[in-house]
């Protein structure tokens, strides 16, 4: 049988800054054509810089809690059940606004090579606020054919 199951808890885990991580499907069983990761966003956590990636499309399911996500300058408030897609080549970032409740996401990226990306966040010193530096993540973004996006 080449149908897998990522139980509950199971899974590779691991937290980068304030943020934690679960690859759920690491794309060896699907010829890497995707990857799916779950993050937890902690209360207020701001995101990072805003960002357009040209090499891979991404979607984020809203599991819990409310993400805000900004494109450029607009913005979509998206709530537990809410899908959010991003092509290549549109910009975007997303954070958690609540100040008071977590929120998690199912992230998928297509191809699974940027889950790499959230691996090597893991490996960033958080400042004394907890969160990781901006000009550390847009080097590590770079690796995975991703840039800053100023407006």
């Amino acid at each position: 049988m080449t149908v897998t199951l990522t139980a509950p808890g199971k899974g590779e885990e691991f937290p980068a800054g304030p943020v934690r991580f679960r690859i759920l499907e690491d794309g060896a069983g699907v010829d890497k054509r995707f990857g799916v990761a779950e993050s937890y966003l902690p209360p207020a956590w701001p995101g990072p810089p805003q960002h357009v990636h040209r090499a891979h499309d991404e979607t984020f399911y809203v599991v819990t809690g409310t993400v805000l996500f900004t494109s450029g300058t607009d913005e979509l408030l998206a709530t537990a059940g809410s899908l959010v897609t991003v092509p290549i080549g549109d910009p975007h970032t997303f954070g958690n606004p609540d100040g008071d409740a977590p929120a998690t996401l199912l992230c998928t990226v297509t191809p699974e090579r940027y889950l790499g990306y959230f691996r090597e966040l893991q490996t960033l010193r958080p400042g004394p606020d907890g969160t990781l530096n901006p000009s550390e993540i847009l080097a590590i973004m770079a690796r995975y054919a991703t840039e800053p996006y100023r407006p």
